[in-house]
């Protein structure tokens, strides 16, 4: 079974964010996948610092969140837009695991061999695409990752979801749909 790792880069209470990667680990579990859906609060790490890291090594949350990245064949990230670009939270946590190296394993090893679809809700028009672009940046360029071209972009998040979390748009709930069951095809590539 194709195993799915799914979180958000915004783990503020009530976060737009955080409903649209539950919603996407509901999708993901109805196509089958083995969906692992996690909080990045529950990993905290401090910020990336070469001399801390040169001094202890990488934090025991960026080895867990490495493991974690590592046990799944895709990974669904749901990323907010803070000034246009990537959120603190989320950059941190890609740029930690990037660091964790273990005996044996190539460089950049949770991110290889994997694939990465991104989601994001924003209360502006854009939908949070810009830090897609940011994050696609950070995760293709800098990381080597497969990334899939379906997108799931909800704009006007303030108003997008119902009582129960579902996205109200069809439009998006369609993008959803097409950027879950992408993800899980191309990840049994890999498993």
């Amino acid at each position: 079974m194709t195993r799915i790792l799914v979180f958000s880069g915004s783990i503020r209470s009530g976060s737009f964010n955080g409903k649209l990667a539950a919603l996407a680990a509901t999708e993901l579990a109805r196509l089958d996948a083995d969906v692992t859906h996690i909080s990045l609060g529950d990993y905290p790490l401090p910020i990336y610092d070469g001399d801390l890291e040169s001094a202890s090594g990488p934090p025991e949350n960026a080895l867990k969140l490495k493991r974690l990245f590592c046990a799944h064949q895709g990974i669904f990230i749901a990323g907010p837009e803070y000034n246009a670009g990537i959120t603190p939270l989320l950059k941190n946590t890609i740029d930690w695991v990037s660091r964790v190296r273990e005996t044996g394993e190539p460089p950049l090893a949770a991110y290889r061999n994997r694939v990465f679809a991104l989601g994001s809700a924003s209360p502006g028009g854009y939908g949070g695409m810009r830090s897609q672009i940011a994050t696609r940046q950070s995760l293709e360029l800098g990381c080597g990752a497969h990334m899939i071209p379906e997108t799931c972009a909800v704009s006007a998040a303030h108003q997008a979801f119902d009582e129960a979390g579902n996205l109200k748009d069809e439009r998006s709930r369609a993008l959803l749909i097409a950027s879950c069951k992408s993800l899980v095809e191309k990840a049994k590539a890999y498993t």
